[in-house]
C-alpha cells in the first residue's frame, strides 16, 4: 500500500466552496476534476445541472492529500454518508484482497472495475458501516 488511509469528505453541491475554504485555511495545492471534465459513459449519464459540480478534488500539503467531491446522480447524499476513507495500492493483487476482506459481511457499492482514473476501483460499506473507496494506482 503506497498511501496510508486518504479522508474523502462527499458534498451537496458546495464541494468547489468547501476545497477553497480549506485550502484558505489549512494552504496546500489544490487540484478540481468537475463532472463535466470526466469522458462521456452512456452506463453513467450526467444530468446538465451536475456538468460543473466536483467529480474529484485533492488538496495537497507536505506529502498529505484531503478528497473531496460532490455528491453523484447514482449516489444521493444523506447524512452519515459524507465522509468515505480512500486506500491506495500499488498492485491490483493488493487491491483485490484488500476489498474481499473488507467487504465480508458488508455492502459493495461498486465492484472493483477498471475506470478511466484506475486500472482497478471499488465502493464499500464494511460491516461496521464505514465506507472505504479502494484505487489502484498500477497501470
Amino acid at each position: 500500500m503506497s498511501d496510508w488511509i486518504i479522508p474523502y469528505f462527499t458534498f451537496k453541491g458546495n464541494c468547489e466552496e468547501a476545497v477553497k475554504f480549506y485550502q484558505k485555511v489549512l494552504g496546500g495545492e489544490m487540484q478540481i476534476l468537475r463532472f463535466d471534465d470526466a469522458p462521456p459513459n452512456p452506463a453513467f449519464p450526467v444530468p446538465d445541472h451536475m456538468k460543473n459540480l466536483v467529480l474529484h478534488a485533492e488538496l495537497r500539503k507536505d506529502g498529505h492529500v484531503i478528497r473531496f467531491s460532490d455528491t453523484s446522480p447514482d449516489a444521493p447524499y444523506r447524512a452519515g454518508n459524507n465522509i468515505s476513507f480512500s486506500l491506495e495500492f500499488d498492485t491490483e493483487d493488493e487491491t483485490r484482497l484488500t476489498f474481499e476482506a473488507l467487504s465480508e459481511g458488508g455492502q459493495v457499492e461498486m465492484e472493483l472495475q477498471e475506470t478511466f482514473f484506475s486500472p482497478l476501483y471499488g465502493k464499500l460499506t464494511d460491516r461496521f458501516g464505514v465506507t472505504w473507496q479502494l484505487v489502484c494506482k498500477a497501470k
